[in-house]
This record gives structure tokens, C-alpha cells and sequence, in this order.
């Protein structure tokens, strides 16, 4: 790593020893990635695109053309013709309109009309047909049902109350008579067969109506009971109440069972030891102050309360009398016998008032006991109605629903009577022709000759339009430099135009540098006698590249790049050739390295040996000097051909002494140019561009696969190497000014 950040100081330092080497502005990272699903088109390329594929485009458009032409001129005519029926009266009110109020009926809803898709199927219907068909039928006999649908229209003309009826048949006087038996016919439909069907709804609507009135009814009744045997109004009622009374049961049972707990551990103790206990420390000490239950009613017993009153008088005087005289003194031996005789009588007070105690606790045991269980059976009951109340609440929704679907049932029958007798009286005009029945014009509608012949041009337009659409998606290839520039988005730096045969390499013209003060002139030669002027555009093209790769580095030259292509046969190695030979032609020392290793080309269109060359200097001890052949045609031309094939070119070209040559190179020559192999798969390429200016990408028109370009710029957007730009290759229709030819003439020297 070290060694190759030295070699790209020195690449960068040295140039041919003169100058820096230039700092390019191009791309090297982010890399735009060409996007081969773009939409965007603009009339330069659709016009592209048409030239290119205007054989397919043409062919599919005269072909649809032809058809539809085809198809037009061998159909039969076809004349159409109609009457229209007014099915509605015209007037803004109904006569009756306001006589009946529907509840819960909008007016717009009882100032619907009629249902005009449903009555369009009712005149289509074979009922309706059956008796015109048999009309039709004595005239033509051919006519049924099936053929008679196929060219009869019926459609509401527009937002109108009006039908307009249309036949179409290749007989005119066929479509006036079918059309005034279809008039005759629909008529008489109006005129009897809707009232009928009119006076048919109200009779089954009144033989309904007592079966509802009944079901409605019973369903009250059984609402009604139900209601009285479970005193149930309202579900939601009912739960809140049984909520809040399980709420009050708890609260009622947790109390109890706290008072119960309570009162039975009293009781407990004033069984067992600890009332014994109780009742000796209340003894003992008389003046003690206790707050439970079993010395309350110690301090409410009389006689017990004289006995300790008692006590506590002895017990005073003897206390008196102990600062008075000795332990052993007559009274105070009195006063102690005395308190021992009190204290077994105060013992057996006590005893007594704790078994009474005793029996009022047991008493109380005893009713709470009885007030738990009456809780339980109240929770119990509850618990049961609560169990019950989702059945019960479900039978009554049953009820409920049951009633609303026959009350809103009855109400619709109700409505609906009263609708068709309305309907009725309003419907009593049948309906009136307004349009007799008639052609509706002389001229045939169909085939319209103008109108498909238009249709079938633009349609085959669009169809060869979208066929040549469909071939260009599918060819994948670049077209034009302007394709390639914009999809690439990187400099186009040059545009050779194609040529089916190249002739030998023969000297071109010379370019003669001269310096001056006013700044550097140069000087043409006559030009070569064997290259014609349409050859001349060729050459010309490769010193247009020269030049632009020049403007590149405009501050510093450009002394040394690699030439490569994404894939085989794009014309690299003619290329980097011609642009060899190009410099050679404006003065500088050029050398061509041949560094393809794989499938070297340099030394036969050069028609040079190739015994010695790149292979052999990096493997061996070979100078590099004595590789380098000149070129017999060009002056300034060096060529360093590939040597022998070595069975592994990746590992010569990343040697480090690889990496030394092309500094040497750099050093003794203005220009180096490296051909190298295609990029796709092999890595040679970008093995030797980052010691280089940069890389030249050669894409050749018509062939170069888009994809294949892309994966070659990905491949060097993770290589620190620089791109320089694209070389369109094989350009058609190159545009060459003639008048521009005229600078490079042969001129004639006066003498």
C-alpha cells in the first residue's frame, strides 16, 4: 500500500519530468449509473427512433391500415331508424300529489318516477314481444326474437321522460314497418297492461294486509306478559338494578362476616386462657385502664366495682402505714391479711361478670351467624336472576325485533297501498308518440367510410408507433452520441464516425508547431495523396479527440491513460490506434502500450514484430527501452507491444514493477496510451487506471449493450481510478461541413 501511494505521489509530481500532472474535473465518486428504463423522451430522440425504425413503424401502420380499409369497403350498409315515446307527463304537479302524506316517507321518495332501466327491460321481455313478433312475422317471416333484440335499441333519451326506440337493418322499408308495430305495440302496453299490473299490486297488497295487522297483534299480547311475569321493562333497566343490589349484598356480607370474625375471637379468648389471664391482670391491678370488651364489663358490674374500691383503700393504707412503722408491724400484717381475704372474693367477682360476658358473646355469635346465612341466600337469588337475565334479555330483544320487523312490514304495506292508488290516478294517460316512426337519415350509418378510414390510419400510426417502441426497448444497445451522453451523464469526448473498412496505416498529415509571441500557431501539411476526402472526416474525428482530452487538462497536460471498453469488438485498440497516431501528428512524443495480454491486436494493425514486449520487461531483465519499437510511419509514434501471452496477465499487471514502468514511461514520453482488455470479467483495466490520468470508456454504436455498460461503471466506481469520458464509436450519418475540408486541401506554392 505504501509503495502505491508512493507511485501516485510520483504520478501526480511528474509528468514528463516538466510538468505536474493535471487535476481533472471529472467523475470518479458518486458515479452516475446509466438508467436503461427511462421515459423521458424528447422529439429529438422520438425522431431518432422513427428514422431508426421506420421500416417496422411503416409496415405495422400500412398493415392495420389495410385491414381496417379491408374490413370497411366488404361490409353491408346498414340504415337506421326511430320514434320516441313520451312515458311521463310533462307538468311540474301532480293533480293528486298532495292528497296522502306518507309517515316516515320523504316527499321525494313519494315523488319518485318511473324506473326507467326496469321498464326498458319489461319492453325487451319476449311477453312483451311476443304478440309484435307475430305481426312482424306475416311480413317477414325471418325475423324472431334473437335477430329483432340484436338491432333494437330502447334508451332514455338524456334526463328526459322520454324513450327513444331505434332499429337498425340493411332494408329500409323493413325498419319503418317493424318500427310502427313496436309503436302500435308499446301503446297498447301503456294503455293496459301497466294499470293492470297497477290494480294487481293494491289487490295483493289488501289480501296481506289483515295477516300482518294479526301477526302485529299477538306480538303486542306477548310482549305485554312477559313483561308482567318477569316485571322486566327494559334490559339495561333490569342490569343496573341487579348490579347495584349484588353491590349492597357484598358490602352487607363483608361487614358481617368482619363482625362475626371479630366477636368469635372474643369469644375464643374469653373461653380460653387469656380471659383467665384477662381477669387475673385486672385483679392484680385494679388501676389499670383496658379497652377490651371483657374489662368493660368489668368496670360496669357494681359489685365488683365496690371490691376494688375496697382494695384500693387497703392498699392506700397500707402504703400510708408503711412510712409510718415496720414491715413486721401488727397493722400493717392486718391490712395485708385483709387484702389477701379481698382479693379471692374480687377473683370470683370477676369470674362471674366474664361468664355472663361470655353468654351475651355467644348470643351475638349466634345472630350474626343467622344474618351471614340470610346474606347468602339473598346473593344466591340475585346470582340467579343475573344467570337468567341474558336469556331473558334475549327473549324480550326476540319480542322486540319480532314486533318492529311486522310493525315496519304493516307500515310498508300501508305505503306502498296508498303509493299505487296515487300511481294509479296519475298513470291513467297512456303513453303518447311524440316522434313517428322514420329513417333517421337517407345515408347508411354504418360502414362510415370517412370516419374508418381516418380511425384505421391513426390506429395503425399509434400500432407502428408502439411496435417501434416495443423494438427499441427490446434492442438494448446505444443509438447516438447524444444517447449516450445523456444516459452516461459523463463527457463525450469524441464521435468517430463509421466506416465499413479501414485502409492500411499510412503516414498522415503532419502538424507543424509553431511558437510565437502572440502564442503557439500550427502549421498543416499538405495532406496525403492516398487518403481520400472521405477518409478525412475519420482522421479528423481522432484529433478532435486529442483535443478535447487536452481540454481536460487545460492547466497541466494529460501525459499518460488507459483505453478500455465494457465489452469485445467496440474498437478499442483502433482507437487508442488512431489517437496514438493523432498526437504523433501534432508533435508529441507518443507511446502505445499495448497492454492487452490476453488478445494483443496493437502489433497487427501496426504490422509490427512482437517477440519482446510488455510481458517480457516486467518478467524478465529485458530495459524497457529495448522493447519500445518506433512506429516507420510516424515520427513521433512508440509502440510497446504486448510481448508473449503469460498464462496469468492480473498478476504482471499488479506487480510493482509494473507500477515502475509506467512511472518511467511518464517520465520519457508526452503521451502514454495503454490498451488494455474489456472490463466486463477481467480486471485489468482498472488494475492501471489508477496510476494514469484516467480511464477512456470506447462504446461502439449499435452494439454495446446498455446493461453491460453500467456493470462496467460500477465496477469502476469501487476502483479509485478517474473516468475521463466516453468515445462514441461507429457513429452513422456523421455530420462532417464539407466547406471545413477545404482548410486541409493540398495547397499549391507559388514559385
Amino acid at each position: 500500500m505504501e509503495e502505491q501511494i508512493k507511485n501516485q505521489l510520483l504520478f501526480e509530481k511528474n509528468g514528463n519530468g516538466k510538468y505536474p500532472q493535471p487535476l481533472l474535473p471529472v467523475i470518479n465518486t458518486p458515479l452516475p449509473i446509466p438508467d436503461t428504463t427511462t421515459d423521458e423522451w424528447d422529439l429529438r430522440q422520438l425522431l431518432a427512433l422513427i428514422r431508426r425504425r421506420a421500416l417496422v413503424l411503416g409496415s405495422v401502420a400500412i398493415a392495420l391500415s389495410a385491414s381496417v380499409a379491408f374490413w370497411t369497403f366488404t361490409r353491408q350498409p346498414k340504415y337506421e331508424g326511430g320514434f320516441q315515446l313520451l312515458v311521463e307527463s310533462v307538468t311540474a304537479e301532480r293533480p293528486l300529489e298532495g292528497l296522502t302524506q306518507i309517515p316516515g316517507v320523504s316527499a321525494q321518495m313519494q315523488r319518485e318516477g318511473l324506473d326507467y332501466d326496469t321498464q326498458i327491460q319489461v319492453l325487451r321481455s319476449p311477453e312483451l314481444m311476443a304478440p309484435i313478433l307475430q305481426e312482424i312475422a306475416r311480413r317477414y317471416p325471418d325475423t324472431n326474437y334473437t335477430s329483432l333484440l340484436d338491432n333494437l335499441s330502447i334508451r332514455r333519451f338524456q334526463e328526459t321522460k322520454i324513450l327513444d326506440i331505434r332499429y337498425q337493418d340493411s332494408d329500409p322499408e323493413k325498419i319503418q314497418f317493424i318500427l310502427q308495430q313496436l309503436a302500435v305495440g308499446f301503446l297498447k302496453y301503456s294503455l293496459e297492461e301497466r294499470q293492470t299490473n297497477l290494480r294487481q299490486g293494491i289487490q295483493f297488497v289488501d289480501e296481506q294486509m289483515p295477516q300482518l295487522q294479526a301477526r302485529v297483534n299477538t306480538l303486542q299480547k306477548e310482549l305485554q306478559q312477559f313483561r308482567q311475569e318477569y316485571n322486566f321493562i327494559d334490559p339495561e333497566v333490569k342490569a343496573e338494578q341487579l348490579s347495584q343490589q349484588v353491590s349492597a349484598i357484598k358490602l352487607q356480607r363483608l361487614e358481617t362476616q368482619k363482625t362475626l370474625a371479630e366477636t368469635r375471637a372474643l369469644y375464643a379468648a374469653l373461653r380460653g386462657k387469656a380471659g383467665a389471664q384477662l381477669a387475673e391482670t385486672v385483679i392484680l391491678n385494679p388501676n389499670l385502664q383496658d379497652q377490651s370488651e371483657a374489662s368493660q364489663a368489668l368496670n360496669t358490674s357494681s359489685v365488683y366495682q365496690k371490691l376494688v374500691a375496697q382494695l384500693r383503700d387497703i392498699d392506700g393504707q397500707i402504703a400510708a402505714e408503711s412510712t409510718r412503722f415496720q414491715e413486721d408491724s401488727p397493722i400493717l400484717l392486718t391490712l395485708r391479711q385483709k387484702r389477701e381475704n379481698l382479693l379471692p372474693v374480687l377473683r370470683q367477682e370477676a369470674q362471674r361478670v366474664l361468664s355472663n360476658t361470655l353468654v351475651e358473646v355467644s348470643n351475638q355469635i349466634s345472630g350474626l351467624e343467622v344474618r351471614a346465612a340470610k346474606i347468602a341466600q339473598a346473593e344466591e337469588s340475585l346470582n340467579r336472576q343475573i344467570q337468567q337475565l341474558p336469556t331473558l334479555a334475549r327473549q324480550y330483544a326476540d319480542l322486540q325485533r319480532e314486533l318492529k320487523i311486522a310493525t315496519e312490514s304493516l307500515n310498508r304495506f300501508l305505503e306502498k297501498r296508498e303509493s299505487l292508488q296515487i300511481e294509479t290516478a296519475q298513470k291513467e294517460i297512456p303513453w303518447q308518440t311524440i316522434a313517428a316512426p322514420q329513417l333517421t337519415q337517407e345515408d347508411p350509418i354504418s360502414p362510415n367510410i370517412k370516419r374508418n378510414l381516418i380511425l384505421g390510419i391513426v390506429a395503425g400510426l399509434l400500432a407502428g408507433m408502439g411496435a417501434a417502441l416495443l423494438a427499441e426497448r427490446l434492442d438494448n444497445v446505444f443509438h447516438s452520441p447524444d444517447d449516450l451522453k445523456e444516459i452516461t451523464k459523463l463527457p463525450l469526448l469524441g464521435t468517430i464516425p463509421f466506416r465499413k473498412s479501414l485502409p492500411p496505416a499510412t503516414p498522415a498529415a503532419e502538424i507543424e508547431v509553431v511558437k510565437k509571441s502572440e502564442g503557439i500557431q500550427l502549421l498543416l501539411d499538405s495532406f496525403s495523396n492516398t487518403q481520400s476526402e472521405s477518409y478525412f472526416p475519420f482522421l479528423e474525428a481522432f484529433r478532435s479527440l486529442h483535443t478535447n482530452i487536452n481540454f481536460l487538462g487545460s492547466d497541466t497536460p494529460i501525459h499518460s491513460l488507459v483505453i478500455s471498453s465494457a465489452s469485445h469488438a467496440d474498437g478499442k485498440s483502433t482507437i487508442a490506434m488512431h489517437l496514438a497516431q493523432a498526437a504523433a501528428a501534432m508533435g508529441q512524443r507518443v507511446l502505445l502500450v499495448d497492454a492487452d495480454l490476453r488478445l494483443p491486436q496493437v502489433h497487427n494493425k501496426l504490422n509490427l514484430p512482437n517477440e519482446a514486449g510488455l510481458s517480457n520487461v516486467i518478467t524478465t531483465s529485458l530495459p524497457v527501452d529495448d522493447a519500445i519499437q518506433r512506429s516507420p510511419l510516424w515520427e513521433n509514434l512508440y509502440v510497446l507491444t504486448s510481448g508473449p501471452i503469460p498464462p496469468d496477465p492480473v498478476k504482471l499487471l499488479s506487480s510493482k514493477k509494473m507500477q515502475q514502468i509506467m512511472a518511467q514511461l511518464r517520465q520519457s514520453f508526452d503521451l502514454v496510451i495503454y490498451d488494455t482488455p474489456p472490463m466486463l470479467g477481467l480486471a485489468d483495466s482498472s488494475l492501471l487506471a489508477p496510476y494514469t490520468a484516467g480511464i477512456v470508456l470506447v462504446v461502439r454504436m449499435g452494439k454495446t449493450d446498455r446493461s453491460l455498460l453500467a456493470q462496467a461503471l460500477d465496477r469502476l466506481k469501487m476502483s479509485p481510478a478517474t473516468i475521463l469520458g466516453t468515445v462514441g464509436n461507429g457513429v452513422k450519418n456523421y455530420e462532417f461541413a464539407p466547406y471545413n475540408y477545404y482548410y486541409y486541401k493540398p495547397q499549391v506554392q507559388n514559385t
